[in-house]
């Protein structure tokens, strides 16, 4: 599908990526938990799409399985979608956890390369959605991702702010990837 199709800045992700250097930095009600993890990250090209005749877009749908090094346990399965909007510089990211969270991020491609999106609470471009549970307990106030690939290499940096257990938190997860 990526024969002529131009994906621009998002034609280094595709493919199938692995790594076991993540870290997820997560709030507890006593503190902050360090949890070493490795995930496989699926990034698959699907095509361009035309918005009311005046936007064009390309798409990759990703998928991302994070499991916990000290057991094996799936704590992070996320689905999604990056779009490239060439005419406008635009990268949006649409994301979707089965905790009851969702999120249209936006950003575009820095000087280095890497791709940068970002997402808020209340922002009216680039909002966050989630359950009543969700708000009323572990609720996200934005949402930061960076993606950079370098070769066969891909490291991604991102921070959720969450109000939880009474206090605002950063939680942050990283990680450095090889394509399969």
């Amino acid at each position: 599908m990526t024969d002529d199709i131009d994906y621009g800045p998002l034609a280094p992700l595709i493919g199938t990526w692995r790594g076991d250097k993540g870290m997820d930095v997560a709030p507890e009600p006593d503190g902050t938990e360090h949890s070493p993890y490795y995930e496989t990250l699926l990034f698959e090209a699907i095509g361009d799409v035309d918005n009311a005749e005046q936007q064009e877009l390309v798409v990759l749908r990703y998928h991302q399985v994070v499991q916990r090094k000290s057991n094996d346990k799936v704590f992070h399965n996320e689905s999604g979608y990056l779009s490239w909007d060439a005419d406008a510089g635009l990268v949006t990211q649409t994301l979707t956890i089965p905790r009851g969270v969702a999120l249209v991020a936006g950003g575009g491609v820095r000087a280095d390369g890497s791709i940068e999106v970002r997402a808020a609470a209340g922002d009216p471009d680039w909002p966050i959605a989630q359950s009543p549970f969700m708000r009323d307990n572990a609720k996200t106030l934005a949402f930061e991702h960076r993606l950079s690939v370098d070769g066969d290499t891909l490291t991604y940096d991102e921070m959720t702010l969450l109000d939880i257990y009474g206090r605002q938190f950063e939680h942050t997860d990283s990680n450095s990837l090889t394509r399969s």
